[in-house]
């Protein structure tokens, strides 16, 4: 039986799927550099490339010139239509709405966070460094990609499927409605520094087994999330106001 270079690109892309799965690749973690991959699989680099182009076309993937191919955040069918799309009608109407997603975070996550600190497996705990460690990448896209995934491994950390579930559904929304505020936040080198710092602390106190402290930890970091998302917020719609002040000529001539 011949296979056809277009069938070949897909079984390779059905084996790095199965690759990404066995090895508990997350979001924002990289696939092997591609000569590496190619020898792991057995195949040429010119059909790998193909199945990465295929999956990255169905956003399974991401791939950044020169620096790699990574694993992009991917949420569950049940989040989708239990959670998100009674939400994206009310984001539809009033894009405030997202901030009330992130003050019922604050609820949820300290819990989440208590419940990891108490739950957490020795698999759990190395996935939630992994992701720590992934937030602290160069690319802002990447690092906030990975910050999500810090939150929500945290929550599968919980072994509380409804609050897992829950997160899910908020991250869809919150990927779409806040993502550029999530990227520029690692874009400003204080901020970075913050978040990793929060990050950090969460981390330590949930490795610890502290349930408070882990839950404290969490507060002060979400706290700090919507302090400077909405300052950004607020900083944009000042600078949109200020850019519109010299061209309101017909205003002037009014008066």
């Amino acid at each position: 039986m011949i296979v056809t270079p277009r069938r070949l690109a897909d079984e390779v892309a059905t084996r790095v799927r199965t690759l990404i799965e066995e090895q508990g690749l997350e979001a924002g973690m990289r696939l092997p550099a591609e000569r590496q991959l190619a020898q792991q699989l057995g195949v040429s680099r010119n059909s790998l490339r193909e199945a990465l182009a295929k999956l990255v076309s169905e956003g399974l993937l991401v791939s950044r010139r020169g620096g790699g191919t990574f694993v992009r955040w991917q949420h569950e069918p049940w989040s989708e239509q239990n959670i998100v799309q009674p939400l994206k009608s009310l984001l539809a109407d009033d894009p405030d709405y997202s901030f009330d997603i992130l003050e019922a975070r604050h609820a949820i996550e300290a819990s989440t966070a208590w419940h990891a600190a108490l739950r957490a497996t020795e698999a759990d705990k190395e996935k939630i460094r992994l992701c720590f460690e992934a937030t602290l990448s160069d690319d802002p896209d990447l690092a906030s990609q990975a910050d999500v995934r810090f939150h929500l491994a945290i929550a599968e950390a919980s072994h509380n499927v409804v609050l897992l579930q829950t997160m899910r559904g908020f991250f869809d929304l919150l990927q779409s409605s806040v993502k550029q505020s999530r990227q520029r936040m690692y874009l400003v080198p204080p901020v970075f520094a913050k978040l990793t710092e929060q990050h950090q602390a969460v981390l330590d106190t949930i490795l610890a087994g502290d349930a408070e402290g882990a839950r404290q930890a969490m507060m002060a970091h979400l706290g700090f999330v919507h302090t400077t998302i909405k300052q950004f917020d607020e900083d944009r719609a000042r600078q949109a106001r200020i850019t519109r002040l010299p061209g309101d000529h017909n205003s002037r001539e009014n008066h």
